[in-house]
């Protein structure tokens, strides 16, 4: 189940990269032809910008996709390379957790004073991008959490390529 929220998230972000190719598209076009922009193009791309990418992380956390370098880890035995993945998940889990926590606040003052983005004909509200990071930093949180959990279980290829029998 885990794999397939990430999935739907990933494919989500992947059609909103799309929709906003359009969208400069139709921008450098309006600009261009009719020196007219679309109105909000910058606006709907900078809060799109974030969304995208935190739509993207749960799946590349739980396919082992992060950067990571792998100098030590390669000379240390089975044991010491559990362990060092297992240190390497609770961070990430402290990290997705800290930021959850503090995004929390900026979301809910956003959507309590109506935050907008941009000024005239097109206001983009925040508050929709502010809670979409606080949710998928603690869906984050949990890919890490449930990786460190299958790891000690044998359920997880020590390469974190493949999940076993998951």
């Amino acid at each position: 189940m885990t794999d397939r929220i990430a999935q739907t998230a990933h494919v989500v972000s992947a059609l909103w990269v799309l929709v906003l190719a359009a969208i400069l598209f139709v921008d450098v076009l309006g600009r261009y032809l009719f020196s007219q922009p679309l109105l909000g193009a910058p606006e709907i791309i900078k809060n799109s910008v974030v969304s995208i990418t935190f739509l993207q992380l749960p799946l590349a956390i739980y396919r082992g996709r992060m950067i990571r370098s792998t100098i030590v880890y390669d000379v240390l035995g089975p044991n010491w390379q559990r362990s060092l993945r297992s240190l390497a998940n609770v961070l990430g889990l402290l990290f997705f957790l800290g930021t959850a926590f503090s995004a929390w606040g900026p979301a809910v003052e956003a959507l309590g004073v109506s935050e907008y983005e941009g000024e005239g004909a097109l206001r983009v509200p925040t508050y929709p991008v502010r809670f979409l990071v606080v949710a998928t930093s603690v869906f984050a949180a949990y890919v890490y959490l449930h990786l460190m959990v299958l790891d000690w279980t044998g359920r997880l290829d020590p390469d974190g390529e493949e999940l076993a029998g998951v």
